[in-house]
């Protein structure tokens, strides 16, 4: 069973910069990075504005603290003056003009920021929504073998995870590294224009408050990366347990699933104390490196207001800026590891995008009109894998109206010809006909509209009764429904269900038994009254008493239909036309039932081994 691992992101205290667990690297960054930006291009002017929209939020920001340091300058001399007798005091009107003009401004640069911001998901959610589209569109055009090779999680998370991470990241981090960028530039004129002797001492600081945050990174990944491991097995663990609830409690397997639990449980925690215990210690240390800086900026600053080279005023702002300044470097610095997560993500969804689609060989398909129903099998040879061949050589011509059965042990190779027949699958060499044609003439689309496929595994979706066997057909009127309701014995069963064919069957499929679902497939089975019919132990899940009205329902549905029967209960297809015995890819047999007995073979072994005590009685 798949562990599915979340991304977890890990702030400190304060608001601090965020720690992550190992970064997945992209193996073509730039590459990658390329070709979300062609993804970006048809929204070049909204970027561009709220690009700009960012640089002058911030620069307003910027501006703030050195109009600020004038009013504590004014103050200062206002009091200074009242105390020495050279003025009447603090100049209000001053002040109130300046806190005026300050709040125009923070006005301003909210409100760009909120533009921007807006801006900005509006064109991360259209490309994730373009995104998530061409995966949906890519899934319909994907051979099976794709799908029968790929973890089925591992699809998800590329629609769900891989893509989400695109989108925080451009709704989030891309307009973040320009208000980074802009506050880091902007911050260091700003400084420099007050005391190039402050700022110089200010930017000395940094390379320890680097120093240390890098010692940190190093000693916490290897915890973040076990946290990581012990996270998705816990998960694994609790999904497994949920999901076999039943049957461990039948086997009292409660007080080993509870051992196992306690053991992944106390490896996460370790793992996850040290992590967290690592990384909080990162901003007391961040913040006392920068007080360090704060007590060197104000005394230098106090000195040199004395010496009258700096206004009281300029201190206050210029810690004000030391403190912006150091802020937006370390989120640039988390950036960088979130592109290269987005960088990773983006690479794993074009690599889907990129998979090789189902192509149809034919420039200018057949079309399918009156369908008798004959069907050939010539030569065909197939392998999943070419080095190891399933069916080795196999040809058989079913008559049109013909029901023909396939037998033989699991792995035999049974439902391969179907897989084949429906072109989920190409053969290795042969050929495959219908009515004389290969069926490589026809488009797959086409191609499968003629087949009914009733399966053992049941497939139904979270809708109602009726819409589930309307989708066999789905321009069928409800009075086509319930006849083939009728015809599947859905409809001796459905008006016992609260709401009758319009109760929703949940998304658990657990509010009906698995024999009302087997009739329901097959009920939608007969709405679409296909040309050929495919019975995959269609009758597997259901009881010997409902058995016997399906397979009377079904001899009503073969009849005048090319069908092929899967079968391990070899009671159901005594009745066929022709009956295939297959073992380890090969036919080893091929007859009616009668004609197989009387060989005394591997048919007659199987069915006798199934039927010995009951011929017996």
């Amino acid at each position: 069973m798949s562990e599915r691992k979340s991304q977890q992101r890990h702030r400190g205290p304060g608001g601090g910069p965020m720690m992550r667990g190992p970064v997945e690297k992209a193996k073509d960054f730039k590459g990658t990075m390329k070709r979300l930006i062609k993804y970006l291009s048809p929204y070049k002017i909204p970027l561009i504005i709220a690009i700009i929209f960012a640089m002058i939020s911030a620069t307003f920001s910027i501006i703030g603290p050195k109009i600020l340091g004038k009013v504590t300058t004014k103050i200062f001399e206002g009091i200074m003056g009242k105390i020495m007798g050279t003025s009447n005091g603090i100049d209000f009107i001053y002040i109130g003009r300046i806190m005026f003009i300050l709040l125009g401004i923070y006005t301003l640069s909210a409100l760009f920021g909120y533009i921007q911001g807006w801006l900005m998901t509006g064109v991360s959610m259209k490309v994730t929504y373009n995104l998530r589209k061409q995966i949906m569109d890519k899934i319909h055009k994907m051979p099976l073998k794709y799908f029968d090779g790929t973890n089925h999680g591992e699809i998800l998370s590329r629609i769900t995870n891989d893509v989400d991470t695109v989108n925080n990241t451009l709704n989030q981090s891309l307009s973040q590294i320009i208000t980074s960028l802009t506050t880091i530039i902007g911050v260091l004129v700003m400084m420099l224009s007050i005391s190039w002797q402050m700022t110089l001492v200010s930017i000395i600081i940094l390379p320890i408050s680097g120093f240390l945050m890098m010692f940190i990174i190093k000693h916490s990944q290897k915890y973040f990366k076990k946290r990581q491991d012990f996270l998705g097995h816990v998960n694994g663990h609790v999904e497994e347990m949920y999901g076999g609830h039943v049957i461990m409690r039948a086997f009292n397997g409660e007080e080993k699933s509870i051992k196992k639990f306690i053991g992944m449980n106390k490896q996460l925690y370790d793992a996850e104390w040290k992590s967290q215990f690592l990384s909080s210690m990162m901003m007391p240390l961040m913040n006392f490196v920068g007080n360090l800086g704060y007590v060197v900026v104000a005394v230098m600053g106090g000195w040199f207001a004395a010496k009258r080279i700096i206004e009281v005023g300029d201190i206050q702002a210029f810690i004000q800026y030391v403190r912006s300044f150091t802020q937006p470097i370390a989120q640039v610095a988390n950036i960088s590891n979130v592109f290269q997560q987005t960088a990773a993500a983006a690479e794993r969804v074009f690599e889907f995008l990129d998979e090789e689609e189902e192509i149809e060989d034919a420039e200018i398909p057949l079309k399918i009109d009156n369908i008798k129903g004959k069907v050939e099998f010539k030569n065909v040879k197939f392998g999943y894998n070419p080095e190891k061949i399933v069916i080795k050589n196999f040809s058989e011509i079913i008559q049109p109206g013909q029901t023909a059965a396939i037998v033989g042990p699991t792995g035999a190779g049974k439902t391969t010809l179907v897989k084949l027949l429906m072109r989920f699958y190409d053969v290795n060499d042969g050929v495959i006909l219908i009515d004389d044609q290969d069926i490589r003439k026809f488009s797959r689309k086409d191609l499968r509209s003629i087949f009914g496929m009733v399966l053992q595994d049941t497939w139904l979706f979270n809708g109602t009764i009726m819409d589930n066997i309307r989708y066999g057909r789905l321009d069928a009127t409800d009075e086509e429904v319930i006849e083939a309701a009728k015809m599947a014995y859905v409809d001796s069963f459905v008006h016992a269900l609260p709401g009758g064919y319009n109760m929703v069957i949940n998304e658990e499929m657990n509010n009906i038994s698995q024999g009302e679902k087997q009739l329901i497939t097959i009920a939608r089975a007969f709405l679409a009254n296909p040309k050929i019919l495919i019975l995959d132990e269609a009758t597997s899940s259901v009881d010997t008493r409902t058995e016997i009205k399906v397979q009377e329902a079904m001899d009503r549905l073969m009849r005048g239909r090319t069908s092929f029967v899967i079968a391990h209960r070899l009671s159901t297809i005594r009745k066929a036309n022709l009956i295939i015995v297959m073992n380890e890819g090969d036919v080893i047999e091929q007859g009616t039932h009668k004609e197989l007995l009387k060989k005394n073979g591997f048919y007659a072994e199987l069915y006798n081994s199934q039927f010995e005590v009951a011929e017996e009685i």
